[in-house]
């Protein structure tokens, strides 16, 4: 059997191969690997989401309409960043490992960071106030 052409996307044919652009299969266990850390984003990113959902439906009690709202909002949106950027890390990561070049730097981390800091500090803005 010949070897596959490296430009095929490493033996792989049709939508794969154009998603892929070529290069070598890796090591199963990077692919793997790489698929459980894009499986963890998802995960946080449906954290976020029920955080959200449980922000705007269960704490009315506790805060006001705006910032109820201004909360969930932000965690809604986390979330589709998170959920929607895990799938790009995913594939900037398995292009990268086929073409043995540097593996691409994790965007969504510092993004999620900034993301939970300002949900954070929105809720001891609220605290203070209230405390007041």
């Amino acid at each position: 059997m010949a070897d596959a052409d490296p430009r095929s996307g490493g033996g792989r044919s049709g939508l794969s191969a154009r998603i892929l652009r070529g290069g070598t299969e890796p090591d199963p266990r990077f692919t793997l690997a790489n698929e459980r850390t894009f499986l963890a984003w998802i995960r946080t990113s449906l954290a976020l989401l029920a955080g959200g959902v449980a922000v705007e439906a269960f704490m009315a009690d506790l805060f006001g309409p705006e910032l109820r709202r201004t909360i969930a909002v932000l965690l809604l949106v986390l979330a589709l960043v998170i959920g929607g950027g895990s799938f790009f890390r995913w594939l900037n990561v398995e292009r990268a490992m086929r073409h043995k070049t540097p593996l691409p730097l994790p965007w969504i981390a510092p993004i999620l960071a900034a993301g939970g800091a300002l949900v954070a500090a929105v809720m001891v803005v609220f605290v203070l106030a209230r405390a007041a």
